[in-house]
């Protein structure tokens, strides 16, 4: 992981060199038409309200629960006991982008979704409200975390959540086989560069013309950066877009040439 300092840097570099927001300079209609239509609305949509209070109410509250620490490298799973507050703070998707990836459901309506990292659950209710027709498979590693998430999924009446949780290297290959395709991938689960390999190529063999992938915390460290060159690179991408926070990944044969776009947001 980049320390602050390093993020802020690299932050820094991103913003000078990325293409203009307003779609200025563009050649690409596709990306184009995302710039103006998908990057830039400013509608404020109806489940947004109702979406932001739900996350003000977890960030309010001071409860304790014991959340697994997958990462350790034990046998038996230690637990650590944290507040619910500061795991919101630290691990949900600030609102800019959780309406991103709102507007992005919303405009291309992608049927079969698949998210990988559920936490308390505001991605996946932004998601499962752009497009309430959808089939949304949600994994979460955290028993206790996948609990509030299941109660917030109630609370905010959405219906077309699939929750499953456990060690994703348990759950993630064995549920997706029953998946027939995946249309909407976020993948916001393990930070290393072999699991995001894996979880990328899991889901490719799900995936269609029209899919989209979109990978969290993209420069979040250097492992982070490897894996999204890797997955730039594969011959199935033929279009990338680095919104620095996040990396969104296209696979549809039309663009004839691969295009790799780093767009200011």
């Amino acid at each position: 992981m980049y320390s602050s300092f390093q993020l802020a840097k690299k932050y820094l570099t991103y913003y000078i060199k990325a293409q203009n927001g307003k779609g200025h300079g563009v050649h690409s209609p596709f990306v184009f038409d995302f710039i103006t239509h998908v990057l830039n609305d400013k509608k404020e949509y109806e489940c947004y309200k109702k979406i932001e209070a739900l996350r003000q109410q977890l960030l309010n509250d001071n409860s304790i629960i014991e959340v697994e620490d997958f990462g350790a490298g034990s046998a038996v799973i230690p637990f650590k006991k944290r507040k619910i507050n500061a795991i919101a703070k630290s691990s949900l998707k600030n609102k800019k982008f959780a309406k991103l990836l709102y507007r992005i459901v919303n405009n291309y309506k992608p049927e079969s979704i698949v998210e990988l990292g559920t936490s308390f659950g505001i991605t996946t209710c932004y998601i499962a409200c752009a497009n309430k027709d959808a089939e949304i498979n949600t994994f979460e590693g955290s028993k206790q975390i996948a609990k509030i998430a299941r109660q917030n999924f109630e609370q905010t009446g959405f219906r077309n959540i699939n929750l499953t949780e456990g060690d994703f290297n348990k759950t993630f290959v064995a549920e997706l086989r029953a998946i027939k395709k995946v249309d909407f991938a976020f993948i916001d689960g393990n930070h290393r560069r072999d699991a995001t390999l894996d979880y990328f190529l899991s889901l490719l063999k799900k995936s269609s013309n029209t899919s989209i992938f979109i990978f969290d915390d993209i420069h979040w460290s250097s492992e982070m950066e490897e894996a999204w060159r890797q997955i730039q690179e594969h011959d199935s991408v033929t279009l990338t877009i680095d919104l620095f926070f996040i990396g969104l990944v296209f696979f549809n044969p039309d663009f004839k040439v691969k295009q790799h776009f780093t767009i200011r947001f």
